[in-house]
């Protein structure tokens, strides 16, 4: 899972204002800890609140997904079923199912109120790193060392659509807004972004250094994309279409990601924020690329990050096995 070192094969806002150059500074987002979760005994790969905002999922190279209350950090119960590390979850929109990526080579669909594996989807050839719902709910779309992404009926666990989508392992994937669109990442140092409905390719944006691309992020408008390389890098990116090429916006460094997919996430509108393998969170402001804060809390390199949908918190994983919930204060 996103503990081990994928070099040796093994882890916003809405428009862009252009801003004078004189205007004045945002006032950098404190976060305050409040609450350790631990419990896990592996790296914690990936955390997801829930849509609904009551719930905060975790998974692990432990091989289990743990569920909290989202506010009070309770720990509510755990799902077990995958055989080896997990990589990423999801969640469906209704906040009611969980999708799960692991080593095992399978996705899980899981029933949150009941616990019970639902389904297992079988097909990839190799570790699945990454999952994705879309906004209805009803496709599912998985990346994998095997090189390829698979698109995913959830009702009926079949596949619809296998894409050979890059030349090396995918690291991440994500739907655009309206699920029209699919980015996906990879190894290979190429971003891409897919049709659903036919799995053609529509766009291949490449920086042109080659790196390892670790992850990859629709903004909430779908305009932009964040895409995050083991070059201690993270770049924005415009989408293009109608004959308009995409365009990188803003880089944003200073932080330090060469071994690991980390994630990386937008913040109210305003800001980038990202773990880092110096075990601390970095904050960009979103517009001008300035580093505004970074943050210590945890004692291993800060994997998964998750902002909530309506209250201001932030929830962030480790490979120090534990999580930490921080208030947002701007």
């Amino acid at each position: 899972p996103r503990d081990t070192m994928m070099g040796t094969l093994k882890r916003p806002g809405e428009e862009l204002t252009q801003g004078s150059a004189k205007r004045a500074r945002l006032s950098a987002p404190q976060l305050t800890q409040f609450i350790k979760l631990e419990g896990h005994t592996g790296c914690v790969s990936s955390v997801k609140f829930s849509p609904d905002g009551k719930w905060l999922a975790s998974c692990s190279s432990d091989r289990t997904i743990r569920l909290w209350e989202a506010e009070t950090g309770i720990f509510c119960k755990s799902f077990e079923g995958h055989a080896l590390g997990i990589s990423d979850i999801s969640w469906s929109t209704d906040s009611k199912f969980l999708a799960s990526a692991s080593d095992d080579k399978t996705v899980c669909v899981w029933d949150v109120v009941t616990g019970e594996l639902l389904k297992t989807l079988r097909g990839h050839s190799n570790y699945v790193f990454c999952v994705k719902f879309n906004k209805q709910s009803n496709l599912l779309c998985s990346g994998s060392y095997d090189e390829s992404i698979r698109l995913w009926d959830v009702k009926e666990g079949r596949c619809l659509r296998p894409i050979p989508a890059h030349s090396d392992p995918i690291s991440c994937i994500d739907f655009s807004k309206d699920g029209t669109l699919i980015v996906s990442s990879s190894y290979d140092g190429l971003i891409r972004v897919w049709d659903t409905a036919t799995g053609s390719c529509l766009q291949t944006l490449d920086d042109g250094c080659s790196q390892p691309v670790t992850y990859v992020q629709f903004s909430p408008n779908s305009k932009f994309i964040l895409a995050s390389s083991l070059n201690n890098k993270i770049n924005l990116w415009s989408l293009g279409g109608h004959g308009i090429k995409p365009k990188l916006q803003r880089s944003y460094d200073g932080h330090k990601n060469e071994k690991f997919c980390l994630f990386a996430q937008f913040l109210s509108g305003k800001w980038v924020i990202s773990g880092s393998e110096d075990n601390q969170i970095h904050i960009w402001e979103l517009n001008t690329s300035e580093k505004v804060a970074q943050i210590p809390g945890h004692t291993g390199a800060v994997i998964g990050l998750s902002v909530h949908p309506n209250k201001t918190l932030l929830a962030s994983s480790s490979m120090d096995h534990s999580i930490i919930l921080w208030k947002i204060t701007e």
